[in-house]
């Protein structure tokens, strides 16, 4: 054994040696034993560092001890009721499970519902401890163990353990939406060390965003998800952790949260100053025009106005101008991601780069901007835009390192200026990006002649000249393939309210002989078939994380393309894109994290898998004057409703006057 010892000790490992033979023999014994101890503890993994918060990059703002984040009034009063719009123009619901594929889930549904730890919103990445009190990465980042408060309970008194964290994690990854699921692919297993103890183990080499990615995931109650059916849609309300209980509701009408004296969590840093309003409800109506009225004839208390026109013309009204309706516009600081009308790459017909880059140049944002939205908008060039990921110029250095290995896959482009769509002078006359356009469709195939068109205003008497020769069929541009197929393309969208944008490039298309028709259905139709892809453009938009990551691959990943109810509505599948997301994903600092996204958005540009849009950095907010809110918003994100709070004094004043 004392052989084997000194064979250990001379191997390389680092391992203090020493000369034992001269010794006593006493002292020989126990510097064997002192150097075996020394031994079998070096061969133990590394101790985790047991942190209150998490952030990709290492850095935290907020120490050990902190009281509450900057951006809240920690002494907010709590009370008082706020009805509000959602965002993203849903109209109705038809369930309660917001984690599933299935079913129109109620906008709020994530006041119910604790996560292991929560983002600070002035961080680009950091979260800290909510369910878990502390979280240990381990050295080699292959796992990662949170300690769960002996606090947190369900809103049934029932207390959070570490088994309802691993059901949480399992049943997610198995059942829940692929945007949820995704992410969790390289999470190889949960185990519960004990009663609050969970380790979440990694696989792979892309582990670096995986602790944050587990951090916030959502508690599910083991128990309650036991007895109902996870992957059901239905309107049973869901036992869950949060501040809020589901207490009220009419679908298509309404849905009201209570807060919950009792919320666990109340004290906590990272919930002081937060959830101070005793009811939340959001209201759903099926017209922007309406919610607008309800907003004045004070049904609703809070709009985020997403419309140009509506924030220019339409709050000419009298509550706005005797205060009682006030108007903020507040700084986006965030990236404001990728919006436009992205193409189904899915369909042959737009499978060539160059029809789609067609479609792209047929659109007239300047124009658009001047005449429909009152010039409040910036063009949208960029996947990553208003952020320091923005691709611009010719490719830098490290770019060039990125893309360098996939030159022969590669357009020319890449490696050029960074696209960007040609600028109009805004007068509608767009003459120069039509030719261009009508150009790379017949690059592509198609070809442009003149057709006799059907009249759908054509009535009898109009027929009957025609059968007779006193009349004729009127001529139209069409583009037609080899095959003689004309170039269809229907865009879909889920509100009326849009079709005034979309119209001038209906007609644009038209005029390069595009058969471009408009296709709106309710939201509930629009989802389902977006979810199936059953489309050929759609409006969408990504919002970009400030440390964009997995994501990535849930966005524009070969394997999300090929997935039902994935984010990548474009169908975009391309392995040089696939392999700089994991360059992304792998990237050790921040420097290096924006070398690789800028390389990702140069492919994707180049790519034209969209049409891009607009985008304004700020949101516009409008509320009756009952409000109050902190000096201090949060960088990353508007802060409206979750740090404000009911003023009594305001709201008195308005019922007076």
């Amino acid at each position: 054994m004392v052989g084997m010892f000194r064979n250990l000790v001379g191997n390389g490992r680092g391992i203090r040696t020493f000369r034992y033979s001269s010794l006593p023999r006493e002292g020989r014994c126990l510097a064997w034993l002192a150097g075996l101890l020394g031994l079998l503890l070096a061969a133990l993994p590394a101790a985790a560092e047991q942190r209150h918060g998490l952030s990709i990059f290492g850095g935290l703002k907020y120490p050990v001890g902190f009281t509450h984040f900057d951006y809240v009034n920690p002494d907010a009063p709590k009370g008082g009721k706020v009805s509000q719009i959602g965002s993203g123009g849903v109209i109705t619901y038809d369930s309660f499970n917001p984690f599933i594929l299935k079913g129109d889930p109620a906008q709020g549904l994530e006041l119910l519902f604790d996560t292991l730890m929560v983002r600070a919103l002035d961080e680009p990445d950091a979260v800290y401890g909510l369910v878990a009190e502390t979280a240990d990465v381990a050295p080699d980042g292959m796992s990662v163990t949170f300690t769960l408060r002996p606090e947190a309970r369900f809103s049934d008194g029932t207390p959070v353990t570490a088994e309802d964290v691993v059901f949480s994690f399992e049943t997610l990854k198995a059942k829940a939406h692929p945007f949820i699921a995704m992410p969790l692919r390289d999470v190889a297993r949960a185990e519960a060390l004990d009663g609050h103890t969970v380790r979440f183990s990694f696989s792979g080499t892309l582990i670096r965003d995986l602790p944050a990615v587990v951090a916030q995931i959502t508690v599910l109650s083991k128990a309650y998800f036991t007895a109902h059916e996870f992957d059901s849609s239905s309107l049973d309300v869901p036992l869950g952790s949060g501040p809020y209980k589901l207490t009220t509701f009419k679908p298509g009408t309404f849905v009201t949260y209570e807060r919950r004296a009792d919320y666990w969590a109340k004290d906590l840093p990272v919930s002081r100053g937060l959830w101070n309003f005793d009811e939340v409800r959001y209201e759903y109506f099926r017209d922007r025009k309406i919610e607008l009225e309800n907003l004045f004839n004070g049904t609703i208390d809070f709009r985020e106005e997403f419309t140009s026109i509506d924030w220019a013309t339409g709050y000419d009204k009298d509550v706005v101008r005797n205060g009682k309706v006030k108007r903020l516009t507040i700084p986006d600081e965030s990236p404001s991601g990728a919006q436009g009308f992205f193409i189904n790459t899915r369909l042959d017909k737009f499978k060539n780069p160059r029809v789609r880059k067609a479609l792209g140049l047929v659109f007239d944002f300047e124009w658009s901007n001047k005449n429909l939205f009152y010039d409040l908008y910036t063009r949208t060039t960029s996947y990553f835009e208003n952020s320091d990921m923005k691709a611009t110029g010719r490719p830098g250095p490290e770019e060039l390192k990125l893309l360098e290995p996939f030159r022969d896959k590669l357009p020319p482009e890449v490696f050029e200026e960074a696209y960007v769509p040609p600028v109009t002078d805004g007068s509608g006359n767009n003459r120069d990006n039509l030719r261009r356009a009508g150009e790379l469709l017949a690059e592509a195939g198609w070809t442009l002649r003149l057709e006799e068109q059907e009249d759908p205003d054509c009535g009898w008497l109009c027929r009957a000249k025609i059968a007779v020769g006193l009349g004729s069929k009127p001529v139209a541009n069409v583009v037609r393939n080899a095959n003689g197929e004309k170039l269809e393309i229907e865009i879909l969208l889920n509100s009326e309210a849009f079709q005034r944008i979309v119209g001038p490039y209906v007609r644009n298309l038209r005029q390069i002989g595009v058969d471009a028709t408009i296709r709106v259905v309710d939201p509930a139709q629009y989802e389902r078939r977006v979810k199936s892809f059953d489309f050929d453009l759609a409006v969408q938009r990504y919002s970009m994380s400030l440390t964009p990551g997995l994501e990535l691959k849930s966005y524009w990943g070969s394997e999300s393309a090929r997935t039902e109810g994935s984010r990548n509505l474009a169908g975009i599948a391309e392995p040089v894109v696939d392999a700089l997301a994991e360059k992304v994903m792998a990237a050790r600092s921040r420097a290096e994290l924006v070398a690789a996204t800028r390389a990702v958005d140069r492919v994707l540009r180049a790519g034209h898998y969209w049409v891009p849009h607009w985008y304004k950095a700020a949101h516009n907010l409008a509320f009756w004057d009952k409000f109050g809110w902190p000096a201090v918003k949060p960088k990353y994100d508007r802060g409206a409703l979750a740090t404000w709070w009911y003023d009594p004094g305001r709201s008195s004043r308005l019922e007076a006057n």
